[in-house]
């Protein structure tokens, strides 16, 4: 958005909900009919989950404050990005590391060279600034972020909340399109697992502001199967579906094994598109799956990962790595 116009337009077109995300239901949605440089680029192949994409949908279509969740790897972010990109609504994505500070959302003072004196002037951070245009902003693992920082976020929870900015005496309201979404791995419960080192116990005063919280699981087996075939097209012959059948089957037994305790770890979607995009570059399925996730696990769980395998693909894993 590099002039102020983009403030004043509105969501002029008219989405069906059927024919774009290929979800059946009589349902349509508002987008804009200009492009921006802040829309993200649409990805043909990408796949939706109904209930996710109708939450994140409503909360576009009804200024709802949207939380999703989900195990990592299941397109939480990308999710919310690539309904944006079919709205043509921009969207910005900020990851609320532990580097985040409250300066880095609200702003801060800097010092400017103006007619050649130095002087002082307040640059806003991205939150008054998505705050001010119609943007979708996204924090990325929101359950990651600083408890300083989460109170600032707490303020315009609320569709209507407003931002104070105290240093300037200046009360930002919400930009009638401004949307604001995050995604999670723990719902603000903390590392109960292990899993998700860095994640906070959330204020549940803040989780209770979230007007939606939609869960984002693992696809159907054929789903994920036609994914990864999309992502990596040199794999996606009817020869190569048994192959692509069989990994994503592993995957599925890593995530049991994960949910049973027995494994510490598991395949996610992502792992299983690395794996074979690494079958292209390794010319061996072992080497690749060794490299893209059984190096990953720790050592002591290593058989039961090779059980798995051999279920799938009915033969032993490889000892070796070698191209071929």
């Amino acid at each position: 958005m590099k002039t102020d116009d983009r403030t004043a337009q509105t969501p002029d077109r008219e989405i069906s909900v059927r024919d774009t995300f290929g979800i059946d239901v009589d349902m349509v949605v508002t987008g804009f009919t200009d492009h921006d440089e802040h829309v993200p680029e649409v990805d043909a192949a990408y796949r939706f989950n109904p209930d996710a994409t109708l939450a994140i949908l409503v909360g576009f279509q009804r200024n709802k404050r949207v939380l999703v969740q989900g195990l990592h790897g299941s397109g939480k972010s990308t999710h919310i990005e690539q309904v944006a990109a079919r709205l043509n609504w921009p969207c910005i994505r900020v990851n609320l590391d532990g580097q985040m500070s409250r300066l880095d959302l609200i702003g801060k003072d800097i010092v400017v060279v103006r007619d050649g004196d130095q002087v002082t002037e307040f640059a806003e951070g991205i939150l008054p600034w998505a705050l001010q245009r119609p943007v979708a902003l996204v924090f990325d693992e929101y359950d990651a972020g600083r408890p300083d920082v989460m109170f600032v976020i707490q303020r315009v929870l609320e569709r209507a909340g407003s931002l104070t900015l105290l240093d300037q005496n200046r009360v930002i309201r919400p930009h009638p399109y401004f949307r604001l979404l995050a995604t999670a791995n723990t719902v603000g419960l903390g590392n109960l697992n292990g899993l998700y080192h860095g994640t906070q116990r959330l204020n549940h005063a803040q989780i209770d502001r979230w007007d939606i919280v939609a869960a984002l699981n693992y696809l159907p087996a054929n789903e994920e199967i036609a994914i990864v075939q999309a992502r990596v097209p040199e794999l996606a012959g009817a020869s190569d579906t048994k192959l692509i059948a069989a990994m994503v089957a592993l995957a599925g037994l890593t995530r049991e094994g994960f949910r049973a305790g027995d494994l510490s770890t598991l395949m996610s979607p992502r792992t299983v598109i690395m794996w074979a995009e690494n079958v292209q570059l390794f010319r061996d399925v072992d080497a690749a799956f060794r490299v893209s996730f059984l190096n990953k696990c720790d050592e002591t769980e290593y058989p039961i990962v090779a059980e798995y395998y051999q279920r799938c693909f009915d033969r032993e894993l490889a000892e070796a790595i070698c191209l071929t």
